[in-house]
């Protein structure tokens, strides 16, 4: 496989818990002893906070507004990578929140993420991009620069809605651009087994994805400490059981991926 396995994590309802599940699948590849580089495309900036960075996000300019909107500043993502211990990580800024505008002015909207990173990605072995929760140019330039989706959804009623919207989108992405967006499975967060509707929910998304890995995430106060800590679950606490989920998405996907002879650490 030439260059990076590239991966955006997208759902255009908010409050899935994207951001989770971005981050603990980008640490569970990274403690497989793989380089990761995450990218934090949503303006709010909830990932890069949840990473402990959250002084990056008043960063004065060039920041990643900057490498999307102006050409000029592409070759400058370089310099605003910041170092975390699990994985490298591509900040958002308070900008951002005028990235949508921009883009639409730009000839090529949908591709200027997939432009600026051809400037780093060759460092790593996985780039993980964590989605805006809305559809627009930033999730347009999202499934451009990977062309790979893993989609994390609640086990209620309106993840059926939502998953409808968002593969309406790709479809039409992918014929706007000739391209092909592969599904790489689906994380169902925050279950409650005690609930009738959550577990109706996860029969129901098992049946409508039956060509690709389906994983659930239970409840778990640990997973929030994780975040409010700086880092993944499995660096927070390695014996919660919800780790070996993480542990078996991010070995499925360097199965999918075709990344072998990874060197796993204890």
């Amino acid at each position: 496989m030439s260059g990076p396995a590239k991966l955006c994590v997208s759902n255009q309802k908010g409050g899935v818990g994207k951001t989770t599940i971005a981050i603990n699948v980008a640490g569970a590849i990274s403690a497989r002893g793989h380089d990761v580089l995450f990218v934090d495309l949503d303006p709010q900036g909830n990932a890069t906070e949840n990473l402990g960075l959250m002084d990056a996000y008043d960063d004065e300019p060039p920041t990643l507004f900057d490498c999307l909107t102006d050409p000029e500043h592409r070759e400058t993502v370089a310099d605003i990578v910041r170092e975390h211990e699990e994985m490298d990580v591509i900040p958002s800024n308070i900008d951002m929140t005028a990235a949508e505008p921009e883009l639409t002015l730009s000839r090529r909207s949908g591709e200027q993420l997939s432009l600026v990173l051809r400037e780093v990605e060759d460092d790593y072995d996985y780039v993980i991009v964590d989605c805006p929760p809305n559809l627009g140019n930033l999730m347009d330039n999202a499934l451009f620069a990977t062309q790979n989706v893993l989609i994390p959804a609640l086990a209620e009623s309106t993840s059926k809605r939502a998953f409808e919207l968002l593969f309406d989108h790709v479809d039409a992405l992918e014929y706007d651009y000739e391209i092909d967006i592969h599904d790489r499975g689906v994380v169902v967060n925050r279950i409650d087994v005690r609930k009738t509707q959550a577990r109706e929910m996860v029969e129901w998304i098992n049946a409508a994805f039956d060509d690709v890995p389906v994983w659930q995430i239970r409840e778990r106060a640990d997973v929030q400490k994780a975040l409010d800590a700086g880092v993944s679950l499995l660096e927070f606490n390695p014996e919660c059981d919800m780790c070996e989920v993480f542990r078996d998405i991010a070995a499925d996907l360097d199965e999918q991926f075709g990344i072998e002879d990874v060197e796993v650490q204890a």
